[in-house]
């Protein structure tokens, strides 16, 4: 088995690196980051959605490239090198796989097609505050057709036009689609320590909600999302603990210090071959989850929590390293290396902490060797 991307995949992984180096500059990224007028890069969204990356995975039939997740794990992998500023992961890897997943024929052949045409911006409303949602703390709730309660922290639920939502409804918990430009929604953005990834607070009060899946399904559905979209979050954050690697030896390898290069010091040697190590990790887990993902199979559920835990700590790890490979120059602002420990702790929290998934994986094995 080669767990490795073939030929048309790595020519479409280069293009991406091509395409997003040239319009996703460092530039680009600390505009959004600095602007609290401008939430996303606009001019990358359209540019991403000309290149159908959008509807990489989603079938021709509705719109989409039907190229697979494989192609899709690439491109996320190029997104991470860069820490896109665009809400890229809430609609591709939650909406566009929860409506994949679980919808029915007119819910794909009406968000389909927008979602490949970058017409519309999704999000994934589950979390109401500290902690795991469960039966026991959800609080939102259905009724007749119309949603109530408060979903916080949203990613991208400031601008986001659909939201997936969790819910309970006849005291048991189901995904619903909400139109957030409809009646009976508000919402707020907050202050987060990515502001290139924008978080939400979104309130509703009687806001048309219509059912995504079967009714109660919901717990089931949102952690098969989860699973699909950890893989996609993998490589992800595997790019950008790579990006942080790839900048420490250059620094490493043009810094003087004492007459010599910093790269030829112990010290500073370990530190790079850590973050290798622990991105040769994440890279391995990643790939296996890229197959699973790609082929359905049933160890997908232990492929996506394995390769969740490896690439979160890779480039946790990474944007740290980084920092302290640069030195003092690399708690500057004006030197880059924020913007990746900026990342590494937002794409780490996003369908839950490194913690959750362990629980999960644990979990899992365990069903398994039940079996």
């Amino acid at each position: 088995m080669n767990f490795d991307y073939s030929d048309d995949q790595k020519f479409l992984k280069n293009e991406a690196r091509k395409f997003l180096e040239a319009r996703c500059t460092s530039a680009a990224v600390r505009k959004v980051l600095n602007d609290d007028d401008v939430s996303f890069d606009a001019d990358l969204w359209k540019g991403v959605g000309e290149q159908g990356w959008l509807g990489a995975a989603i079938p021709e039939e509705f719109g989409g490239l039907g190229l697979g997740h494989v192609e899709l794990c690439a491109i996320a992998e190029e997104m991470g090198r860069v820490v896109a500023p665009i809400p890229f992961a809430s609609t591709v890897y939650f909406l566009a796989e929860a409506v994949l997943l679980a919808g029915d024929d007119a819910q794909k052949a009406d968000l389909l097609p927008k979602i490949a045409g970058g017409e519309i911006i999704g999000c994934f409303a589950t979390s109401e505050g500290p902690g795991v949602v469960n039966a026991g703390n959800l609080v939102c709730k259905v009724e007749g057709g119309k949603l109530t309660g408060v979903k916080i922290p949203v990613t991208d639920g400031d601008i986001a036009d659909v939201a997936v939502v969790l819910a309970n409804e006849g005291g048991k918990a189901g995904l619903f689609l909400v139109d957030l430009k409809g009646a009976g929604v508000s919402r707020e953005t907050l202050k987060s320590l990515d502001p290139t990834r924008g978080v939400g607070r979104l309130t509703f009060s009687g806001a048309a909600a219509t059912r995504l899946g079967g009714a109660g399904e919901g717990f089931a559905l949102m952690e098969q999302v989860f699973d699909r979209a950890a893989v996609l979050l993998a490589f992800e954050q595997t790019g950008g603990a790579d990006k942080c690697l790839e900048m420490a030896k250059d620094y490493a390898m043009g810094r003087y210090a004492f007459g010599r290069v910093i790269a030829g010091y112990q010290a500073i040697k370990h530190k790079l071959a850590d973050m290798y190590v622990k991105n040769q990790v994440a890279r391995s887990n990643a790939y296996y989850g890229a197959w699973a993902l790609n082929t359905n199979a049933p160890e997908l559920a232990v492929a996506a929590s394995a390769a969740r835990i490896a690439a979160s700590e890779a480039y946790w790890f990474g944007s740290k390293e980084n920092i302290q490979t640069h030195g003092g120059m690399g708690f500057t602002w004006e030197v880059d290396c924020h913007l990746y420990y900026r990342r590494s702790r937002q794409l780490g929290l996003v369908a839950g902490a490194p913690k959750v998934w362990k629980e999960r994986l644990v979990t899992q094995l365990e069903r398994r060797n039940a079996a």
